[in-house]
């Protein structure tokens, strides 16, 4: 009489492949609103050209300074969130070289903003205790100097290698429209050229990532309407 059969392990379960959430692409939406809040109070506070005068800082602009930079890290967390919904529309099309030219570029550009904000901060939390008013002169202006240059000069600029490389990608995978792939290269030559001429050109960044927040959203919308067709 032969032994039992041995028993037959239970099969694994399927795996599916991690998608990420349709609400991921809130991220964008809630980055633009963030980033452009912090961006107008930070750039309404900050006189338009450097001065030898640091007035500029009494209670009710450090009041309005703290607040926009309360806002930029949870901007920062968002802007994360929307890199990787960005990425994962790429799927197994993804181009390993703009990819990476993407991911760098943001993490720079992530990065500036935070130094900038830290350089506001600092600026912020030292000058009331700086008593001689030439020497808080000089350190408000010195900080201000260097803010606009990691700011508009580099930070805006790595945006603007951002904006390229995901054109690029864009065009040849058919993953967004080809017109916003247009608009995409365009906001990236303003990013590249205009911001140091304007200041508030800068608000153009939050609000073209509105627009691809949307276009995604969009896009959600339609796919898990036309799946549940199918499925009806």
């Amino acid at each position: 009489m032969s032994d039992a059969a041995a028993p037959v392990p239970a099969a694994a379960p399927a795996r599916r492949p991690l998608n990420s959430p349709r609400a991921a692409a809130l991220a964008g939406v809630l980055f633009a609103l963030l980033f452009t809040t912090s961006l107008v109070l930070m750039r309404s506070t900050l006189p338009d050209r450097l001065t030898d005068d640091s007035s500029w800082l009494d209670a009710g602009a450090a009041a309005r300074l703290n607040i926009g930079l309360a806002l930029v890290p949870f901007a920062g967390i968002a802007f994360l969130w929307f890199m990787g919904v960005i990425r994962d529309r790429f799927k197994e099309t993804e181009d390993q070289l703009f990819s990476s030219v993407f991911i760098g570029s943001g993490l720079l550009f992530l990065a500036m903003v935070f130094m900038t904000a830290a350089l506001a901060g600092g600026i912020v939390t030292t000058i009331p205790l700086i008593s001689d008013d030439g020497s808080r002169t000089e350190v408000a202006t010195f900080g201000r100097a260097v803010m606009l240059q990691v700011s508009n000069v580099y930070a805006l600029r790595m945006a603007g290698v951002l904006l390229i490389s995901l054109g690029t990608m864009w065009l040849r995978t058919g993953v967004m429209p080809r017109w916003f792939a247009v608009i995409t290269y365009l906001v990236a030559l303003v990013l590249l050229f205009v911001t140091t001429l304007s200041l508030w050109a800068t608000l153009i960044f939050p609000v073209w990532v509105l627009a691809a927040s949307i276009l995604i959203l969009v896009s959600n919308y339609r796919r898990g309407a036309a799946r549940a067709t199918m499925g009806s």
